[in-house]
């Protein structure tokens, strides 16, 4: 194993590390990990750190987990992967059937790739032939939310609404159309009356261009690289009514929230919603490869279905489309879901952690605590009462997170929210170092200026 010094340069010379500003980057103290045990993760210098994101929100059981391992090892003996182009493989048969068992009722049928993004990309390319097919090719516009955060690919992007992410693109992105996404904290009436602007933004959008929109693109109860912004209790709702009511696609971006992430196995179960589309990834795989699912409909399904000759072909995939690896240790993660009870461990722990969360509001830089599950945003401000944000240039996000590392624990801020999304399986006493450590990180940054 080569020391950290060379590794250190082999990143700057040859690494280019994604979301990630590698002049200051290069400038830190870079963690370069080499293991993983658990909740936590382990650098080329031993030492130890919990992971305090899950690795970007995906990590379920913690890392090196023996289940998976043998799934893998079993899977690896008979054939590493062979395409899904034109024929099929055991593991991604068997994956789709448990996928369409577990998923709400109306998704029934699977496609595979290998990212959130490419999911998204699916799904979007769907909506849009769906219409064609169906003789309504005027139906090509999509519809999403602002603040939307849907992945990287260029039609992902299109439909998201982050300006920090997406706006330096613009020029390459299709025509979509923006409604906003309930944010009370923000808003400066009531809940209720956040949810009912909100509302009546969509429906009026919907009256005005129904017949021109394919599809409604969201994320599902909380809005994730936005800050964690959790939708009142009963918008979802609203929205499926409205999209059945003007005869618009539902497409639920399932791929942060899906997965136990939330309390549920999927956020649209908090509401019963049925979604036309369903994208999944990130954790359904317990963090080990890159497997993500387009769900959708048969009623979908069936406008591509024909003869060769009526051209409805579904011309997208992807080389690694479902790989027997990633399928085949989706299996065993999925079989540890049922054998853990991991949905009752996070409720049992999000209860928990709630009741903690709490103590941070008695900081004075802490403007509001969101949670829905173990899914957590919590956003810092300059001046509590006026609710007067810090800027982009204050880098008080990252230097939390900083401190945080420093203490023990890597998370990632989204500008001056800080994030703490946590592997599923992480017990009380685990969960409670992780949100000391956080607490410690915010006091001392904020309160030192």
């Amino acid at each position: 194993m080569e020391n950290y010094e060379e590794l250190l340069q082999k990143n700057s010379q040859y690494l280019w590390n994604p979301f990630t500003q590698m002049k200051e980057y290069l400038q830190e103290e870079p963690l370069i990990i080499e293991r993983g045990k658990g909740v936590k993760l382990i650098d080329v210098r031993g030492r130890e750190y919990y992971d305090g994101n899950a690795s970007v929100w995906l990590n379920v059981f913690g890392h090196n987990r023996k289940e998976l391992n043998d799934a893998l090892s079993e899977q690896l003996s008979r054939i590493a992967h062979s395409t899904l182009l034109g024929m099929s493989n055991v593991p991604a048969i068997l994956l789709a059937e448990r996928l369409v068992q577990i998923t709400p009722d109306r998704v029934q049928k699977v496609f595979f790739s290998d990212s959130g993004a490419e999911a998204v990309e699916i799904a979007l390319k769907m909506a849009f032939l769906y219409w064609k097919h169906r003789g309504k090719p005027e139906k090509h516009i999509f519809l999403s939310m602002q603040n939307a955060y849907h992945g990287d690919t260029v039609g992902a992007v299109s439909v998201g609404g982050i300006p920090t992410f997406h706006h330096a693109f613009d020029r390459l992105l299709f025509q979509t159309e923006k409604v906003p996404y309930p944010y009370p904290y923000r808003f400066s009436g009531t809940e209720q009356e956040c949810v009912e602007t909100c509302l009546a933004e969509l429906q009026k959008k919907l009256e005005e261009k129904a017949d021109q929109i394919a599809g409604l693109i969201v994320e599902p109860m909380v809005q994730g690289a936005s800050g964690i912004i959790v939708a009142p209790r009963g918008y979802m709702a609203e929205v499926e009514k409205l999209c059945r009511q003007y005869d618009i696609l539902l497409l639920a971006d399932e791929v942060a929230t899906g997965f136990g992430r939330t309390g549920k196995m999927f956020a649209c179960e908090h509401e019963a919603i049925e979604p036309d589309i369903l994208t999944v990834g990130k954790k359904l795989t317990g963090g080990y490869l890159p497997v993500a699912a387009t769900l959708t409909s048969d009623e979908i399904y069936q406008a591509f279905y024909g003869d060769y000759a009526d051209q409805k072909t579904f011309y997208h995939g992807h080389s690694y489309t479902g790989n027997q690896l990633g399928c085949a240790v989706a299996l065993a993660n999925l079989d540890l879901f049922e054998q853990e009870k991991i949905i009752e461990h996070v409720k049992d722990t999000s209860e928990q952690v709630a009741q903690w969360l709490k103590e941070f509001y008695q900081l004075s830089h802490v403007g509001e605590v969101r949670q829905l599950g173990l899914m957590i945003g919590i956003e810092l401000v300059k001046e509590k009462e006026s609710k007067k944000p810090y800027l982009l240039e204050d880098t008080i996000g990252q230097r939390v997170c900083n401190r945080a590392k420093e203490l023990g624990l890597i998370t990632r801020p989204l500008d001056s929210v800080i994030t703490f999304l946590p592997a599923l399986i992480a017990a009380k006493d685990e969960l409670r170092e992780m949100l000391d450590i956080l607490y410690q990180a915010i006091q001392e940054v904020t309160e030192s200026e």
